[in-house]
């Protein structure tokens, strides 16, 4: 149990322009209470997971030094100092060719038969972000496709499902509470009745905290509006083959990370400017709470009023299309919850390894 500890090390992590990085929050408890301390690693996304993991042990390691300090066992500490390459934005300031960008390329592809069915799939993303203090610029794009044909009684059925996006951010800071900056979309599918969607959007967000405290609380509103051109496979619900609607939204959320536990809730809404009737609101939430010694509650869950399905084929969908969902159905709600319960006990000594059958 936490309350037994001498510290409590909160690890959390959030994503940077190369990589994540890693907050190690140590509390003092006990005889040590008070004594407070927060260390940080920054990883690349070139790295390995072992490197990864060497990075945070080192950095934990440094950080619990000091309650050690305090303790007979500080006699059993051994110290060594090497130089490392240096990640910092000072460092990359004079000396970074690729000026914070950051570029992936990525594809995969998948293959599986038997007597009666076979299906395969082809997809391929990439990416470019460049991440400083006071800019924030993203694009990201991905293509796929996937058939799948199965042996009927007397026929073969074929499901074809395909689709791509390029899509791009830029954020400009505006001090520790405030950011400004817009979206584009380019992007088509299948599963949407969509052949074609382009769209460009403005944004203001506000966070009640400051953005440095972002690792443990956020509390922040963001409102977007902009204009989207719709091309439609087949005529939909509404009678049209093509559209252009003004469309704006407002989410609120808020995120926590205690000792305790951690706890996410959002609400959003949206809705198309020239019919206030379309739209759509989601509530969400997902938390862990260790209630007392051993006993842990986790849950989440989301529940959405959904009203601005333009998309929608006048044609309906086939049994099929449903049965493969190859087509997006209509709906009024969306509902999804989950909920669990776990209660551990016994030994706190026991950290013996033994690998012996570990693939029963």
């Amino acid at each position: 149990d936490r309350r037994d500890a001498d510290v409590h090390v909160l690890g959390t992590s959030q994503r940077t322009g190369g990589g994540r990085e890693f907050t190690f929050a140590f509390i003092g408890l006990g005889a040590l209470q008070g004594r407070n301390d927060t260390l940080q690693y920054n990883s690349s996304r070139t790295d390995t997971r072992d490197e990864t993991r060497d990075g945070q042990v080192q950095t934990f390691a440094i950080g619990i030094l000091r309650y050690v300090a305090e303790t007979s066992s500080v006699g059993n500490v051994t110290l060594s100092f090497r130089v490392r390459e240096q990640r910092t934005a000072t460092a990359q300031r004079t000396n970074d060719p690729w000026n914070f960008w950051i570029f992936s390329l990525g594809g995969n592809g998948s293959y599986f038969a038997e007597s009666t069915q076979k299906r395969y799939s082809v997809s391929g993303n990439l990416s470019a972000n460049r991440t400083t203090e006071d800019w924030k610029i993203e694009v990201f794009g991905f293509g796929n496709y996937n058939r799948t044909e199965n042996e009927l009684t007397d026929s073969t059925f074929v499901a074809t499902f395909s689709g791509y996006a390029a899509e791009g951010l830029v954020v400009r800071s505006a001090g520790q509470h405030w950011g400004v900056g817009g979206t584009a979309e380019v992007s088509a599918s299948t599963f949407q009745n969509r052949n074609l969607l382009v769209s460009a959007s403005a944004a203001l967000e506000y966070s009640v905290f400051p953005y440095s405290e972002s690792t443990r609380r956020q509390l922040v509103a963001l409102y977007t509006i902009g204009v989207s051109h719709f091309k439609w496979e087949e005529i939909t619900i509404f009678d049209r083959l093509a559209e252009t609607r003004g469309t704006q939204s407002l989410e609120l959320a808020y995120r926590v990370v205690q000792p305790w536990g951690n706890l996410s809730a959002s609400l959003e809404g949206q809705t198309f400017l020239h019919d206030l009737s379309l739209h759509r609101l989601e509530a969400s939430t997902g938390f862990t709470l260790r209630l007392v010694r051993g006993l842990r509650l986790n849950g989440s869950g989301s529940i959405a009023r959904i009203k601005d399905q333009i998309f929608l084929s006048r044609a309906g969908i086939s049994d099929e299309d449903i049965l493969v969902r190859r087509r997006q159905l209509g709906t009024d709600f969306r509902a999804r919850f989950r909920f669990g319960l776990s209660y551990t006990f016994g030994s706190i000594f026991n950290n013996v390894v033994n690998p012996r059958f570990n693939r029963l």
